[in-house]
């Protein structure tokens, strides 16, 4: 058995250990928020669902990652005893604002809270490697926490951002946490990779009651824990290592919902409204309310485009140039396509906002007809 070998045997034990847990746990868990009347029900625009539906499903997930974790990672290092701490202090968060929905600012001060345990128990970023420089920067101390919070934040968020479809938040998490794994279990992070794969078998086992037609959801409890786990993977492995391409991993693997992340920030701030209110102007809203596409239509096609950018973001590890080169073209044509499908949202919302000026204009007592105006301004001309 090589020095490999030992790791990923448990890494693949502990996807197959969190997948049963998981499976077992979520009828359970259905059973109970339906009676104890923990469920979204659709009462706005943003919701894509038509039925009242149970909210619980994070606990299932976070009962098959804590328990998996507890018997499979020996020695249960601090990076690991961080994890477990942090993600049940934002587990109890989430689980609080799926029951009594706290405001985005207190919400937010827990989740600094988890992430704050997880850098005392030494996981935050040191340094950073530029890609394509070979540069490795060494961040002061204080830096380098700001850093962490920021970076961890962001990935909790934008994962609650795209929980918005059947299966959504799920698939794309379970394949970041899959391909976490195998550049953790590369880089001989190996508690790391096996947390990795068992949060891969608890979202994939979770997707047999949460994809289209969805029987349970994932709430805030699941969402916010799955961001975290991703997030304090991606510091404790991927940009731990001063590789060069320590940087550009993260952002590959988690490509679709920092995009996502993006828009919402840009969409809004053009607005003038601030990025944490709830709207109908993400990725997945577009696909469904604008291109037209169903919902399991829409979550495959986030699926592919993420499944094209993990592989590139493996090929990199691996540095595998004939898979580079074919993943990146993969990569480039994807991201084409969902920009070019994206790019509807413009020209949708633009249509749409001059019909409604002109239609307020025709509904206003004494309106001026637009063509009479012309006529006007050509005789005045001549």
């Amino acid at each position: 058995m090589t020095h490999l070998d030992r790791p990923v045997q448990t890494a693949v034990l502990g996807f197959l250990l969190a997948a049963v847990i998981v499976y077992l746990l979520t009828p359970v868990v259905t059973r109970i928020a339906h009676r104890a009347g923990v469920v979204d029900t659709p009462s706005d625009d943003r919701r894509m669902h038509l039925l009242a539906t149970p909210l619980l499903g994070g606990l299932a997930i976070f009962f098959g990652l804590v328990i998996s974790t507890l018997v499979l990672v020996r020695p249960l290092d601090r990076a690991t005893q961080g994890i477990l701490v942090g993600g049940t202090i934002i587990t109890l968060v989430g689980l609080i604002d799926d029951l009594f929905e706290i405001r985005p600012l207190l919400k937010f001060a827990g989740q600094l809270v988890a992430i704050g345990v997880a850098i005392a128990f030494d996981m935050r970023v040191t340094h950073m490697s530029l890609p394509f420089t070979g540069h490795i920067y060494w961040l002061p101390g204080w830096v380098s926490v700001i850093f962490t919070l920021v970076w961890v934040a962001a990935i909790i968020n934008m994962v609650n951002f795209i929980d918005g479809l059947d299966g959504l938040a799920a698939g794309i998490c379970a394949i970041s946490a899959l391909t976490f794994s195998v550049i953790a279990l590369s880089m001989a992070r190996s508690s790391m990779g096996i947390v990795a794969a068992i949060l891969g078998g608890s979202t994939f086992a979770f997707l047999r009651f949460n994809f289209y037609p969805a029987s349970i959801f994932m709430g805030d409890a699941g969402s916010m824990l799955l961001g975290f786990i991703l997030g304090v993977i991606s510091v404790q492995s991927v940009m731990k290592s001063t590789a060069t391409v320590a940087l550009a991993l993260p952002l590959l693997v988690l490509g679709v919902p920092f995009v996502d992340l993006f828009m919402i920030v840009w969409r809004r701030w053009r607005k003038g409204v601030p990025f944490y209110t709830s709207g109908q102007d993400h990725m997945h809203h577009d696909l469904v309310l604008v291109v037209g596409f169903s919902q399991r239509k829409s979550v495959l096609l986030l699926y592919g485009w993420c499944l094209m950018l993990n592989g590139l973001a493996i090929a990199m590890r691996l540095n595998s140039v004939p898979a580079i080169a074919a993943l990146a073209i993969g990569a480039v044509v994807a991201t084409a396509y969902m920009a070019q499908l994206l790019s509807k949202y413009r020209s949708s919302s633009s249509r749409l906002d001059h019909e409604r000026c002109d239609q307020r204009s025709a509904d206003e007592p004494g309106a001026a007809d637009p063509a009479e105006d012309d006529r006007s301004r050509d005789d005045d001309r001549a």
